[in-house]
């Protein structure tokens, strides 16, 4: 029921956030297009994120799977809520963040020790979450993952 709930106030939140406090263009790329990069590429294995999750490009929200795919985050409930607690670590600071971490740390005060984890792993690697991804969809993604320790 608690992963409902989130899962629905993610759904009612993307479109005000997205429209509101994303100031960068949508990318003009599909998952398609990823999957023809190189295999090492960070590109190509955001194309398999999408198509293996069956997801869409969500506009002005691409940063979002790139992130998954650097830190191997998976989609459950829970690990959305880790990878929040991950960025937080990295330094990032967002209301939406901060929605995330307290709403889910209220929601699941059981795995407290899971988020600091996360949290942990986030402040072990050099910041990256202002990197421009988009530019980087060529590179490799075990050189970014080494060069900025993302574990």
């Amino acid at each position: 029921m608690k992963d409902l709930i989130i899962e629905k106030m993610y759904e009612w939140s993307k479109k005000p956030y997205q429209k509101f406090f994303k100031r960068n263009e949508p990318w003009n790329i599909t998952p398609k297009d990823l999957i023809l990069l190189p295999k090492d590429s960070l590109g190509f294995h955001m194309g398999c994120f999408l198509l293996k999750y069956n997801f869409e490009m969500q506009p002005k929200l691409e940063d979002h799977d790139v992130i998954h795919v650097l830190t191997n985050t998976g989609v459950s409930v829970i690990e959305e809520i880790g990878m929040q607690y991950y960025l937080m670590g990295n330094g990032k600071k967002s209301i939406y963040l901060f929605m995330v971490v307290f709403i889910g740390t209220l929601f699941y005060p059981n795995r407290l020790k899971t988020f600091y984890k996360y949290y942990k792993r986030g402040q072990n690697a050099h910041p990256f979450y202002k990197l421009p991804f988009e530019k980087m969809l060529y590179k490799s993604l075990k050189e970014i993952q080494f060069t900025f320790n993302i574990k």
